[in-house]
This record gives structure tokens, C-alpha cells and sequence, in this order.
């Protein structure tokens, strides 16, 4: 997602008076600086408009969310440090880079600590329970939903019956993605689709010309393929598929999702992907295009991705979770976290368990780009929530 243009606003000076003690930390261990900066700060920055208005409301408990931050470097040993820069700081709530490899580190300090962490917008299973411990959540939708979605859509609603899946091994929400299309593959080959190869390759390879030689190899060109990637490499793929002549149906998770690529591959078409809402201002919920301009209010630019809400999320239903637990103790907000069944939030309901603390089925809109335009086309909840055992195969 692009770097936005304005740094991380600061909770305005209009808010209620409080007592100078009498305040919650919020502390954000997330990246200011390096690639997962493009991820993290359009996350925070949601983040902090969700505070700014519980703040401007009487606050949380009737205290001031105070926020503190440490910056991460987009690297995973400085992940750590940023976590117990911002836990030494008070920390009640630690919020964490977006994608599982990046932001565990400073869960993990937090979950050592005893406190709640909640990843920005990462999509791995094991950014919760499975990967960090009791205390970790994301607000975020899985990567394995997504992959699934996009299998089952397209068999469904485009008539795709030929796939060839594509997977950049660099990270687990790539894998994630790739899980759960495989997933679904189970249940529609049986109704007619068909997987006719798979391949691997990695985010920094300058060259997937082997992998697109034997696409090219088969019979006939697929209907689908399905590409499990991610920037900075994901636009050397794309380019290279269609160079090469390649026009199947390009399908990825959310991580593509924005404007800010599409110059670098001129009047892309037949390229789909689902999002949680829509930065075009074709979203069918008029509160999301409403939020979309706060944002820009607030901030200066547009949503950069639909990375942007997850932020907005999880202040909402941990403040949620907090008001209803009367405390910021970190097993009572917990539990009350995970009596939450389809809660609603401006981006759709959001359900966590003591079994999981994701979201293993949603309704995404699907995004088409055609002719380097981006904009919203459909929508699409898979027909069964994947189940736990699949999410950790």
C-alpha cells in the first residue's frame, strides 16, 4: 500500500479534560520506517481516528487513551524492542505490524508481558492463539479466506473451471492465501473445476520465466491463476505473466489492493481480489465512503488499501471488550472479547472465540481492475467457514 503523504496525527488538543494520570496507554510497535511502513501507518492512522473519537466521546472507562509508539524499522529484532519500548511505557493494549513474521516479535513481548496484542491487519492464523498465545487477535480477515473466496467466486460467478496456482513463498499470509484456495479446490473439483499445475517462487526473484514456461506448457491456457503474493515482487510477477501473453484471470489475495502499483503495469485487466471495503468510493456502504472521508480529514490522503480498516477495527472492539470487562485487565477483556459473535463493526461483524482470534469466513467485496481502474464489482461469502484443522495444516 502507498506511503501516505501525512505522518500519524496526534490526538487533538480539543478533546475532554483529564486527569494527567488518569489515562490507558496505547502502545503501536508497528513500522514508521522501511517496506512494512506502506502496510502499518495507514492501519495506525485508522487506529487513531477510532481513539480520537472515543476520546472525544469521554474516552475509555472515563480516562484518555494516551498513545505511544516505537518504531519497528520493518525489521523483526527491532520488532522486539519497539514491543517493550511501548510495554515499559505503560502499555495496556500493544498493536503490532500488519503481516505475522514482522509484527510477532512485539506480540510475543506482550504476550511474555501479560497484555493484549493486536496485529494490524495480519491474515496468518498464527497471529493469535496458534503462533503467539491467549492474548493475541487480529481484526483482520485470514489469508486462507481469502484464497478461498476467490476460488469459489470465480468458479461460481465467472465460470472459471481451469486453475493454475501460483505461490510466492515468501511469507505466511502468501501461504495463508494458497491454504485456503486449496481448501476450496477440495470442494469444487468435484462439482467440475480442475487444478492443472502449481508452481512456487520467491517475492525477490528477478525472473519467474521458468515457472511462466511451464504455464505456457499446457494444452490450453488456464481460466484462472491463482497468485499468492505480495509487494515489493508481486508487480514483477504480474508483469512478467502478461508479457509472456498470458491472459488468464489473474486472482490474489488483498495484499494488491490500491491504485498506487497499477502505473507500473500499464492498462492491467482480468486482475481480481477481495477487499473488506472499497477505497474508490464505490463502497455499497455509504458509512464506509463516510469514514473514507474522515480519513482524508483527518490525514490528508485517501485510503491507501483496504489495510486501512483493520486499524479502525481493533480499537473498536477492544475498547468494546474493555467497557464491558469494566477493566483493561488482560483476561477480562479477553473473555469479553471472545464472547463476541457476529459483532458489528463499521466493516462487518467481526466473531473471536477461545479457539480462534480471527476470522475464518466474511463477506468481501470483489474488486476487478480492468484497464489499470480498479472498482468494485460483486461480492462474496464462501459457503462454509474454514475450518480450524485446515487453518493449521
Amino acid at each position: 500500500m502507498r506511503l501516505l503523504a501525512a505522518a500519524a496525527f496526534t490526538v487533538s488538543a480539543s478533546l475532554p479534560a483529564f486527569a494527567a494520570d488518569d489515562k490507558i496507554v496505547v502502545g503501536f510497535a508497528t513500522a514508521a520506517s522501511g517496506f512494512m511502513q506502506a502496510y502499518d501507518q495507514p492501519a495506525t492512522d485508522a487506529a487513531l481516528v477510532r481513539i480520537d473519537e472515543i476520546n472525544k466521546a469521554g474516552g475509555l472507562l472515563g480516562k484518555k487513551i494516551e498513545v505511544v509508539k516505537a518504531d519497528t524499522k520493518s525489521d523483526r529484532a527491532e520488532g522486539a524492542k519497539a514491543g517493550l519500548s511501548v510495554l515499559d511505557q505503560g502499555a495496556e493494549l500493544v498493536v503490532v505490524s500488519c503481516d505475522y513474521d514482522f509484527g510477532s516479535p512485539a506480540a510475543l513481548a506482550a504476550e511474555a508481558a501479560g497484555k493484549i496484542s493486536f496485529f494490524l491487519c495480519a491474515e496468518s492464523v498464527k497471529a493469535g492463539i496458534q503462533g503467539v498465545g491467549p492474548h493475541s487477535f487480529s481484526a483482520s480477515v485470514l489469508a486462507a479466506v481469502q484464497g478461498a473466496t476467490m476460488a469459489e467466486w470465480a468458479f461460481n460467478k465467472k465460470n472459471a473451471k481451469t486453475y493454475y496456482r501460483l505461490l510466492d513463498t515468501w511469507t505466511e499470509y502468501n501461504k495463508g492465501v494458497c491454504d485456503g484456495f486449496d481448501w476450496m479446490m477440495g470442494k469444487i473439483e468435484p462439482k467440475g473445476a480442475k487444478l492443472v499445475g502449481k508452481d512456487t517462487f520467491k517475492n525477490d526473484d528477478a525472473s519467474i520465466a521458468a515457472q511462466i514456461t511451464r504455464i505456457k506448457a499446457l494444452p490450453k491456457e488456464p481460466d484462472a491463476i491463482m497468485l499468492c503474493t505480495m509487494m515489493p515482487g508481486a508487480v514483477s510477477a504480474i508483469k512478467q505473466i502478461r508479457a509472456a501473453g498470458i491472459n488468464s484471470m489473474i486472482l490474489n489475495g488483498s495484499a494488491l489492493d490500491g491504485s498506487y502499483w497499477l502505473s507500473a503495469v500499464p492498462d492491467l485487466s482480468n486482475f481480481y481480489q477481495p477487499v473488506q471495503g472499497s477505497i474508490y468510493g464505490d463502497d455499497p456502504n455509504p458509512e464506509v465512503n463516510k469514514f473514507n472521508a474522515t480519513f482524508k480529514a483527518k490525514t490528508g490522503a485517501d485510503p491507501s488499501s483496504t489495510y486501512v480498516y483493520p486499524g479502525y477495527i481493533l480499537i473498536d472492539v477492544w475498547a468494546k471488550a474493555v467497557e464491558r470487562a469494566k477493566s483493561t485487565d488482560a483476561d477480562k477483556v479477553v473473555a469479553e472479547l471472545e464472547k463476541m459473535k457476529n459483532e458489528p463493526t463499521l466493516f462487518g461483524p467481526r466473531t473471536f472465540t477461545s479457539e480462534l482470534h480471527h476470522q475464518n469466513t466474511a463477506k468481501y467485496l470483489i474488486a476487478e481492475t480492468t484497464k489499470g481502474k480498479p472498482h468494485v464489482i460483486d461480492s462474496w461469502t464462501i459457503s462454509e467457514p474454514i475450518p480450524l484443522d485446515a487453518l493449521m495444516k
